[in-house]
C-alpha cells in the first residue's frame, strides 16, 4: 500500500490521465527494448559473460530505475563503458569475483548517496561533457562498423552492399515516415520491415541476424532463465579478494553514477527540463541492490538508449518502465523472432544516434571559443575514443580540466601598488595564491624599488596550498637580502604557522585576521 501511494503521489499513475503521450511513451519503450536485446548480448560478449546476466540487469536496472529515479523517461542498463573495465577481471579471475566486485559497488554507491556525491557532477566543465558525448558518439559509430566484419575478416562484397542497401532502406523509412504520419514510431516501423523483408525478399535469406551474430560467439540460442538468488564463490582468502576486487569496485561504482549523472545532465540540457540528482543515485542504489540478490549485471543509465527514448518523443517515465516491461516479454516468449532482426536496422538505428548524440556545433565554434576550452573538448574526445575506456577518460578528464583551470585562473592573479605618506609601499592583492599562480604572484613586486618597509594585505586573497606558502618564503627571502622590512597582513593562522621566520615578516591582527586553512600536508599530521 504504501508503494501504491508513492507511486500515486509522485510519478506514474498520474502518466495515465493524457492517453495520446501515453501511447507514445509505450511505443517509444518497445522501440527501446527491440534495439536494447541484440545490444545487451554484444555486450555480454565483450566483458566474457553469459547473455542472460546482461539482459536480467537490463530488466531490472532499467523498471527500477524507471519507476524510482530522478530522471523520467532515462534508460538504465548494463553498459559499454561498465563492459570495457570488466573484461580484464572476468578474463583473469572469473564471474564469481565480477559478482563480489557488485557487491562492493553496492556498498560504495550506499557511500556514494550518504555524502550526496552526485551533486560534485555540477562541477563538470561544460568543454568536458561536450569532448565526452562526441567522444561517445564516435565509439558507437566504430562499434557498427564491427558488425561488418565476421570472425575479424570483412563481410564479401556481395553481402556488404546488401547491408549497405537494408541500412538506406531502415534510414529511408525512419527519415520520410514522420512526414506521413507521427501516430507510430518511424524507428518501430524500420525495424520491422526490414525484418520482414529479409524473411521473405528471395536473395536475402543469408543476410547477417542477431541469431548469426550470437552463432559467431558460440551462442547458438537465447535460453531464457529467471534471476536466481546467488552468493559469489570466492575460493581465495578475504584478504585476497579485497585486494583483486577493490580497483575494479571502485572504478565501476565511480563510472556507473558518473555517467548515469552525466547522461541525466545531457537530457536536462536536450529537453530544457530538470532532473533530481540526488534521487537518481537513491534509484540507481535500489535497482543494483536487486541485481545483487539475483546475480545479475550492475548497471547505470544508457546515454544512447536514452536517446533512441528522446527522438522517438518520451515524456513521463512510462517510456522507461514499457522498454522493460517489453524487455522480459520479449526474452520470455520472443526470442525466436528477435533472432531474425537484421543487423542492418539495428546498425542504422545506432548511426542514427550517432547522429542526435555529436554535438555538431562545437565544429563551428572550435575558432570562437577560448583556446583552453577547444583543447580541452579536443582532448577529452581524443582520448575517449582511443582508450574505449571510460575510466581511463574519466581520470584523463579531472586532470586535464585541472590543469585548464589552474592555468586560466594563474593569469587572474593582480595587485594595487601604492605609497603612503609614511613612504611605506602597498600591495593589495585581489585573488588566491595556489600553485598555478605562484610564477605570476613573483613578477607583481618591484623590490628593487620598494620602499625600506612595504605591507602585503592579502584581505581579498586567499593562500591556498604549500605553493603559495613558499612562494612567500622565497619573496621575504629576496626582501631580506635587500634590508627591507615585509609585513604580511590578514594571513590565517595556519599561514603564519607555516611561513619561516613568521614572527619577523608577519603583522597579527586577531580581530581582522581569517580563519580559513590551508591545503598542507604538515597541517594534515
Amino acid at each position: 500500500m504504501l508503494l501504491l501511494s508513492y507511486l500515486k503521489k509522485k510519478w506514474v499513475f498520474k502518466e495515465f490521465s493524457d492517453k495520446k503521450q501515453l501511447r507514445t511513451d509505450i511505443l517509444s519503450g518497445l522501440t527501446v527494448a527491440l534495439a536494447l536485446v541484440p545490444e545487451a548480448i554484444a555486450f555480454s560478449f565483450v566483458a566474457g559473460i553469459n547473455p542472460m546476466v546482461w539482459l536480467h540487469a537490463a530488466f531490472i536496472v532499467g523498471l527500477i530505475t524507471s519507476v524510482f529515479g530522478g530522471r523520467p523517461g532515462m534508460i538504465s542498463g548494463a553498459t559499454w563503458a561498465l563492459a570495457v573495465v570488466m573484461v580484464s577481471l572476468v578474463a583473469q579471475h572469473g564471474i564469481e569475483y565480477l559478482f563480489a566486485t557488485l557487491v562492493m559497488m553496492w556498498a560504495l554507491q550506499i557511500l556514494f548517496w550518504v555524502f550526496k556525491f552526485a551533486k560534485f557532477v555540477r562541477l563538470i566543465p561544460h568543454s568536458v561533457m561536450l569532448g565526452f558525448v562526441n567522444g561517445l558518439a564516435i565509439i558507437i559509430f566504430l562499434a557498427q562498423v564491427w558488425q561488418f566484419k565476421v570472425a575479424w575478416e570483412w563481410l564479401s562484397w556481395t553481402a556488404a552492399i546488401i547491408m549497405w542497401l537494408l541500412i538506406v532502406v531502415t534510414m529511408a523509412i525512419i527519415y520520410f515516415l514522420p512526414k506521413l504520419t507521427k501516430s507510430v514510431p518511424s524507428w518501430l516501423v524500420a525495424i520491422v520491415f526490414v525484418t520482414l523483408l529479409v524473411l521473405f525478399v528471395p536473395g536475402l535469406e543469408d543476410t547477417r541476424t542477431v541469431l548469426s551474430f550470437l552463432n559467431e560467439n558460440d551462442y547458438k540460442m537465447l535460453l531464457w532463465e529467471f534471476p536466481k538468488f546467488h552468493i559469489p564463490n570466492i575460493d581465495a582468502s578475504f584478504i585476497e579478494m579485497l585486494y583483486i576486487i577493490t580497483p575494479y569496485a571502485f572504478v565501476l561504482a565511480i563510472i556507473g553514477l558518473t555517467e548515469s549523472l552525466m547522461t541525466l545532465t545531457l537530457i536536462d540540457e536536450i529537453t530544457e527540463t530538470r532532473g533530481k540528482w540526488n534521487v537518481e543515485s537513491i534509484g540507481q542504489w535500489m535497482a543494483n541492490t536487486a541485481c545483487w540478490f539475483f546475480g545479475a549485471m550492475w548497471g547505470c543509465a544508457m546515454i544512447w538508449q536514452s536517446m533512441i527514448n528522446i527522438t522517438n518523443g518520451w515524456r513521463g517515465r512510462m517510456s522507461g518502465i514499457s522498454a522493460s516491461v517489453f524487455l522480459i516479454l520479449m526474452i520470455v516468449f520472443a526470442t525466436a523472432y528477435i533472432s531474425m532482426i537484421p543487423l542492418a536496422a539495428l546498425v542504422w538505428l545506432m548511426f542514427m544516434v550517432v547522429i542526435w548524440t555529436f554535438a555538431w556545433p562545437t565544429i563551428k565554434m572550435m575558432n570562437k571559443i577560448p583556446r583552453a576550452d577547444a583543447f580541452v573538448i579536443l582532448a577529452v574526445t581524443f582520448i575517449t575514443v582511443y582508450t574505449w575506456d571510460l575510466a581511463i577518460a574519466v581520470i584523463s578528464w579531472v586532470v586535464i580540466s585541472a590543469l585548464v583551470f589552474a592555468w586560466q585562473k594563474s593569469q587572474d592573479i593582480h595587485v594595487k601598488r601604492y605609497e603612503d605618506k609614511k613612504w611605506i609601499t602597498h600591495y593589495e592583492l585581489d585573488w588566491p595564491v595556489f600553485f598555478g599562480s605562484v610564477e605570476r604572484f613573483k613578477t607583481l613586486f618591484d623590490i628593487n624599488n620598494d620602499a625600506k618597509e612595504i605591507i602585503i594585505d592579502f584581505a581579498d586573497s586567499r593562500v591556498l596550498d604549500h605553493s603559495a606558502i613558499e612562494a612567500i618564503n622565497w619573496l621575504t627571502e629576496k626582501y631580506e637580502k635587500k634590508w627591507k622590512i615585509l609585513h604580511l597582513k590578514h594571513l590565517s593562522e595556519d599561514c603564519i604557522r607555516l611561513l619561516k621566520n613568521a614572527e619577523k615578516i608577519v603583522d597579527i591582527n586577531i580581530m581582522e585576521d581569517p580563519k580559513y586553512r590551508v591545503a598542507d600536508d604538515e597541517l594534515a599530521d
